[in-house]
């Protein structure tokens, strides 16, 4: 199963992700892959990592996935409940702004096809300023293509918006 769950900064979507990957476990363990990078000099996103890392329960693993080129094949060898945290991290990270966004949707079909969950958490870039300079226009564009496409392929899809969670209709669906 894959659920993607998308916001805007601060809307609340990790701790809703959180919410439900401890559902999903029922008590056993999550593996969280991080995909932000901090920096030393970053004092306000340490405190905002920090407060991510102290609502997940200490039984929780946590990887960070320093080369964002890792990520699908290491999602695709995994086993068990996955909360990927975020996809725009992950994005961002590539300094061309060309992720490998089949790579990452079949890893995630290939988890779903063997039983396991996996919780995406991204930012939704369309309810924002448009961007002002041709790197974050093209940012804009690779996230809202990778969020096409995981929502394509997920079975379950929420928008969190102030803290609620709207259910959007998936692939295929009219509401």
């Amino acid at each position: 199963m894959i659920v993607l769950v998308l916001g805007g900064t601060r809307s609340g979507k990790s701790e809703v992700a959180e919410r439900l990957a401890a559902e999903v476990a029922d008590g056993g363990s999550v593996l969280y892959l991080a995909t932000a990078c901090t920096s030393e000099e970053d004092t306000e996103f340490i405190g905002r990592v920090n407060r991510h890392r102290s609502r997940r329960p200490p039984h929780w693993t946590t990887h960070e996935v320093d080369d964002p080129l890792t990520l699908p094949q290491l999602l695709a060898d995994l086993d068990g409940p996955v909360l990927l945290d975020s996809l725009g991290s992950w994005v961002a990270a590539h300094p061309d702004l060309d992720p490998d966004l089949d790579g990452i949707v079949t890893a995630l079909t290939g988890r779903s096809a063997r039983g396991d969950v996996t919780l995406v958490v991204t930012e939704e870039v369309g309810l924002s300023v448009h961007p002002q300079t041709e790197t974050g226009r093209r940012f804009a564009d690779a996230l809202g293509a990778a969020n096409r496409l995981v929502a394509d392929a997920a079975d379950q899809v929420l928008f969190v918006v102030a803290g609620r969670t709207l259910e959007l209709p998936t692939h295929g669906t009219h509401s």
